[in-house]
């Protein structure tokens, strides 16, 4: 069994050697001694490779591992999890990100054969929809929740890249703060689960913000591809996200993919898995997904 908190990461295109490196990490306080210079796999929870790996991608608040924790808690009863952490200064494309994402899983299932379990959420279900153009048979089943997909369809958010690098530091500060009511549902969210995410919010630099903006705004699904995916899909939608059309999108998204299945959340905002009463397992274990 490894230990809580690890860091998991394997060394791709930008290292040709391809080796692998372990890094333990105390849970929710330490981060690596040494800054990872790729995408690697995070471990919120003890590993337990009997059971199906679950891929978490999270949405832009990526390198938030208490974050990551709290999103994901519950599922570790059922699942290995694994969590892609892309590191802040990381400022690649669509492509680059879901190749890294590609190699790390490999090689989790070069160690143990298994069922892969592939969620994205927000920001991530773009990674999540990218890797699958690339190789879809290596996932067994896909979850994309609230997506991001419809980014560029949403004229204020496109107009926001283009002013954020026009937007002196200090208010960009500012606006982290201001962003928590668009991203939650406040009242649903716990003091703690408030604390993480105000914090994963507030720890973007804005250089990283502006590049992981300008990947949504230029973002597009590849249909003809996608149409082609024979694997179950579950599409989860929040009927109060005030970010994002999101519901609209999973409806699109059903006319996508071959075999697909919505979960609608009525009550819940953009950021619905740190909600109190959202609890990601059980969703899955409602729509009959596990």
């Amino acid at each position: 069994m490894q230990p809580v908190g690890e860091a998991v990461e394997l060394r791709n295109k930008r290292n040709p050697e391809a080796t692998r490196s372990l890094t333990s990490t105390l849970h929710q306080k330490t981060m690596p001694s040494e800054p990872h210079q790729n995408p690697y796999f995070f471990a919120p929870f003890p590993s337990d490779s009997d059971r199906p790996l679950f891929v978490f991608l999270p949405g832009m608040d990526e390198t938030g591992r208490d974050l990551m924790t709290l999103q994901t808690t519950g599922l570790e009863a059922v699942f290995e999890i694994r969590c892609f952490v892309i590191p802040a200064d990381v400022l690649d494309s669509w492509d680059s990100l879901a190749s890294q994402l590609i190699a790390l899983t490999q090689a989790e299932v070069a160690k143990t054969p298994r069922q892969v379990y592939l969620c994205g959420e927000s920001f991530g279900t773009c990674v999540a929809l990218t890797a699958l153009t690339q190789l879809p048979t290596l996932f067994d089943r896909i979850i994309l929740i609230n997506s991001a997909s419809s980014f560029h369809r949403v004229p204020l958010l496109n107009l926001g890249t283009f002013l954020l690098p026009l937007t002196p530091q200090f208010l960009y500060d500012f606006s982290s703060m201001l962003a928590l009511p668009f991203l939650s549902q406040v009242f649903r969210v716990s003091p703690t689960a408030r604390k993480a995410l105000m914090k994963a919010t507030q720890e973007a630099p804005k250089p990283t913000a502006e590049q992981r903006l300008k990947l949504l705004r230029q973002f597009r699904t590849d249909e003809a591809k996608l149409q082609k995916i024979t694997q179950p899909v579950l599409l989860i939608a929040s009927q109060q996200d005030h970010l994002l059309p999101s519901v609209e999108e999973a409806d699109r998204l059903a006319n996508v993919f071959p075999k697909t299945q919505i979960f609608t959340l009525p009550y819940s905002g953009h950021a619905c898995l740190v909600e109190s009463d959202i609890c990601l397992l059980k969703i899955l274990q409602n729509a009959g997904f596990l």
